[in-house]
């Protein structure tokens, strides 16, 4: 990020070293000292973002607020040796974007590294190795790292010291990773005596060393990204540069499900950590689960899940995010496919009101530039205009669209518990005791979500902060999966129950690792179940059969079953649906759950359309007015929009702009600036990628008598098209984009 350096704090500091005097004068002017301009400077609002490896390229001009340049070092999958660090930032600077710097904090382009160019040894025996001596890579010559020491001198010193002495004030540490099953590293076994003073223990051996093995992937982690963080903030202060670090991370719901060890809300609570990006798409949305003994790709529900894990991680701390689609994944799929499920992780994120900051998309390089890879082709193919088109379409949508107060249709107040203990029970299996699929998870939330109920989660780590379960009615808690981290989590829930609260718990409390020695079973406490603790808190019994206890102004419901059971079995989730209507129903005037197979929200002029299958009805979504279909690239004005089961809408509701008299672009596939309006005209110039095409529907007072593009009257041709619509008063227009600027001149 540009900077502006602090003159008083860097002037007394140089001054008193060279000097050693108690006064000076603060006039003093340094001339070799570079000024750069700050971020509120470059962008007012910065809200939107792409990350690349690449240069400028005409092609990749995407028109975000931000350019995160990836790796002092490039992608390890992607590296540019003719492109430098220092030209790649200059650029995007160039093209007026402001410029951060994301690079990964488990693996990255550290090949100098690990091949013993930066301090005279190599570190391959440092990255991260299974149980049968195999290193799990990221690239070639790139482990997935067991953070240490030595490495950490590394990240500050040739990656963190760099990219601050290039200007850069915002970084983003990625995807602190640990695999599950690694955990078998003469590094890893050095760090485990070092943590825990005893030696190494095998975690496939038992639940207690899967257990420690992963709550120690997940300190060494959290301590990497605490060191880390601290150094890029000092040395920034030490500049006069007010850094700020972000973590790029996949959500704890992916990360469980993919039987990965990460820090996730933990982070929350340092001090140098300013914000995440949600990395939430295709690739991790896709991820096949059950319900009603059916297993299978529900990539919405999916997507829904995850972007609310990380609003849950993130809201009650108020540190910034920002929610990462990709239009393609890494896997080959069709191009139809990739829409499609692009659409559906949109929608997903955008049915959170309370967050207008997006990653647009990573890698834009790889998909405007390249042809790709896909499903059935032997031959690999350049994304399609038309998909293109309407990829632009959708990120402009989000360079406009504000944070709401509206809320997501459907019985709001249900909540589900999580904590970072999911990822540390989650391999190997242990006695016999399995959970397919993370179905435990699904189990609490999918009988809810297919029935039209937008649950929450909440984050155990979290529930000190008040507002983590305010306005919450019920809240769903299950210890198969998972266990609490303190004793102090069980005082907040006993608290907010006995005040009103109606907790739902459901586990058969049979999983090995209910026995693993932790708080709950040492020192002050002797209890054989973690829940046990919680039931003398509300002084009841902890039951062998399904109870519902009074507790203060509340109740805790216990189901003496395991989630999973509700998801993996068809028509499995009778029972815990009966107690979630009674619950409900008692803490909302006697009105049960009202089941429905859709989602909708209004986001001022934007609505937004999810119609669920597998659901209770298979009647589609029918939405009648005036607006623009923002899910095809021909912009159509519509009055009509059928929402079918298992498809998303995006739509701009004309009836909806505030002043209609006003000249305006409503929707675009390109960023508008330079707008001028008089009485009989409007001009504006908009840019976008070089090789793609521009669709617009622009809001007009009455037909045009001339259109004019870079002051030359616009006529049809193939590749440029357009038509005035009477009864929306809406301009349609279309040609080539052009990233140095289309002046558009109107008249009537």
């Amino acid at each position: 990020m540009e900077y502006k350096l602090n003159y008083q704090s860097f002037l007394m500091k140089k001054l008193l070293t060279l000097l050693k005097i108690k006064f000076f004068c603060w006039a003093i002017l340094l001339p070799s000292i570079v000024i750069a301009q700050t971020e509120s400077s470059v962008v007012p609002k910065a809200k939107t973002a792409f990350q690349t490896s690449s240069k400028w390229l005409p092609q990749i001009d995407v028109r975000s607020d931000i350019a995160i340049v990836y790796g002092v070092n490039g992608n390890p999958s992607d590296h540019d040796p003719s492109s430098t660090f220092l030209s790649r930032v200059k650029s995007w600077r160039d093209r007026g974007y402001a410029t951060h710097f994301m690079t990964g904090i488990a693996w990255g382009s550290y090949q100098d590294y690990f091949l013993g160019e930066w301090d005279g040894k190599t570190h391959f025996g440092e990255g991260q190795v299974e149980q049968s001596g195999d290193t799990i890579w990221h690239g070639k010559n790139v482990p997935y790292i067991v953070p240490n020491s030595s490495f950490l001198d590394y990240m500050k010193n040739a990656i963190i010291k760099t990219v601050i002495d290039a200007g850069i004030s915002s970084i983003y540490l990625e995807e602190p990773e640990f695999w599950t099953r690694a955990g078998y590293s003469s590094q890893f076994k050095k760090e485990w005596e070092n943590h825990y003073g005893f030696p190494w223990q095998a975690q496939h051996e038992s639940p207690e060393s899967t257990w420690l093995s992963n709550k120690l992937k997940y300190q060494l982690y959290y301590n990497a990204i605490d060191e880390v963080s601290k150094f890029a903030k000092s040395y920034g202060e030490d500049k006069g540069i007010d850094v700020k670090v972000y973590i790029p991370t996949h959500s704890l719901v992916n990360y469980s499900a993919w039987h990965i060890v990460s820090p996730e809300a933990s982070l929350a609570s340092l001090e140098g950590i300013d914000g995440y990006i949600a990395q939430v798409w295709t690739g991790t949305s896709r991820t096949p689960n059950y319900f009603s003994g059916i297993l299978k790709e529900r990539t919405f529900e999916n997507a829904f899940l995850e972007y609310g894990s990380m609003v849950s991680m993130t809201a009650p701390t108020d540190r910034k995010i920002f929610f990462l689609t990709d239009p393609i994944e890494d896997r080959n799929q069709s191009w139809e496919d990739y829409k499609k499920n692009y659409q559906a992780t949109f929608v997903a994120k955008l049915l959170y009101p309370g967050n207008a900051n997006y990653e647009v998309m990573p890698w834009p390089e790889r998909i405007y530039t390249r042809p790709y890879s896909v499903a059935g082709r032997e031959k690999k193919i350049l994304i399609p205009k038309a998909y293109a088109t309407q990829m632009q379409i959708m990120i402009n949508a989000l360079n406009d669209i504000q944070v709401s107060e509206n809320k997501v249709s459907g019985d709001q107040g249900i909540a589900v518990a999580m904590s970072n203990s999911l990822m540390f029970q989650t391999f190997p299996n242990h006695d016999g005791y399995e959970d397919p699929n993370f179905s435990n998870f699904y189990g609490q939330t999918f009988p809810l979500l297919k029935r039209g109920i937008p649950v929450e989660t909440v984050h155990l780590e979290n529930l000190g902060y008040k507002s983590s379960l305010q306005n919450k009615k019920i809240l769903i808690l299950s210890y198969s999966n998972m266990k609490p981290n303190n004793p102090e989590e069980h005082k907040y829930l006993a608290k907010w129950i006995k005040e009103g609260g109606v907790l739902v718990y459901t586990s058969a409390d049979n999983d090995p690792y209910q026995q693993v020695e932790e708080w709950w079973n040492t020192g002050d406490f002797s209890y054989k179940k973690p829940i046990e603790h919680l039931t003398d808190l509300l002084h009841v019994d902890y039951p062998e059969n399904n109870k519902v206890y009074k507790a203060g102004k509340g109740k805790i419901y216990f189901i003496k079953q395991n989630p999973k059971d509700f998801v993996i079995n068809k028509n499995g989730d009778e029972t815990f649906l009966n107690a979630i209507n009674t619950a409900y129903a008692e803490v909302n005037n006697g009105e049960k759950l009202q089941y429905k197979n859709n989602f909708k929200l209004v986001r001022g002029v934007y609505e937004l359309i999810a119609t669920l299958d597998e659901s209770v009805s298979k009647v589609p979504v029918i939405t009648t007015g005036s607006y623009i279909n923002l899910f095809d690239p021909e912009l159509p004005v519509i009055s009509e929009k059928i929402t079918k089961p298992g498809e998303q809408s995006f739509l701009y509701n004309i009836n909806s702009v505030e002043d209609k008299n006003k000249p305006q672009v409503l929707a675009s596939a390109s960023r508008i600036y330079d707008e001028e309006i008089n009485a009989k005209s409007y001009s504006f110039v908009c840019k976008s990628p070089l090789d793609t095409n521009n669709s617009m529907r622009i809001l007009l007072p009455q037909q045009p008598e001339s259109i004019l593009l870079n002051n030359n009257p616009l006529r049809k041709s193939p590749d440029i098209h357009y038509e005035y619509d009477q009864q929306s008063k809406t301009l349609l227009l279309q040609f080539a984009n052009n990233p140095e600027g289309a002046k558009i001149s109107i008249n009537w």
